[in-house]
């Protein structure tokens, strides 16, 4: 028998079905991944049968969201949404930067597979927006940062503009989350046009690896 989690404990050991996908809004993943993320910071996580989650993933899979996040290995995503095996499409790059590889993932994710939200997820004490800052070169690494540079430009800080300076480097990826969403409108016509259509939100948001809150931002 399938086991439903209503927030008191129950245990989750099933992936996500076409047909709960199908059924959600755009804002009710949202919600869902507000939910999730109260439950991780406030140390009650959902319990998840993740072997049963696989077995039930195997004839194919429904996630609701596609989100993309820093490589940054104090934010995993699933685990500071408690979410399981089936629910979101991830990808994972320096800075939580946007390219065509990325936006062609969230194309798939959305325009064919049926994803409901596109998520940037932006963190705190980001070790990429440091780098930017401080102009570092160094191989491939220097093209990824240059897709930082325009977030740099666009904050507005009235103190220290430099990578000591905890709350600037938080102010620079908050608005490299919001660059990184404008970027994803502009370039994809898939994309916005879904999102145009009510099918599909695109949002941003900061997570705070001191508090283990999720902010969402757009």
């Amino acid at each position: 028998m399938r086991r439903k989690v209503d927030g008191r404990g129950r245990t989750r050991d099933w992936a996500l079905t076409k047909e709960q996908r199908d059924h959600l809004t755009p804002d009710e993943v949202i919600t869902k991944m507000k939910l999730g993320n109260e439950r991780f910071y406030k140390g009650k996580p959902s319990p998840h049968n993740y072997a049963s989650q696989m077995r039930s993933s195997l004839e194919g899979q429904y996630p609701a969201a596609v989100i993309l996040g820093c490589i940054d290995s104090r934010a995993p995503v699933e685990i500071i949404l408690d979410a399981g095996i089936g629910d979101t499409f991830n990808a994972r790059i320096a800075g939580n930067v946007v390219n065509d590889d990325v936006l062609g993932s969230m194309e798939f994710a959305c325009a064919v597979s049926g994803a409901k939200v596109v998520l940037v997820l932006g963190h705190t004490a980001c070790g990429a927006i440091k780098g930017a800052i401080d102009d570092v070169e160094m191989g491939n690494l220097t093209g990824l940062l240059a897709r930082v540079k325009p977030a740099i430009t666009a904050t507005v800080y009235a103190d220290e503009k430099s990578s000591k300076n905890k709350a600037y480097v938080d102010a620079v990826a908050r608005a490299n989350v919001l660059h990184a969403t404008d970027v994803i409108r502009r370039r994809s016509e898939i994309l916005a046009d879904l999102e145009k259509k009510g099918a599909l939100k695109i949002v941003g948001a900061m997570y705070d690896i001191t508090t283990g809150i999720v902010t969402f931002l757009s």
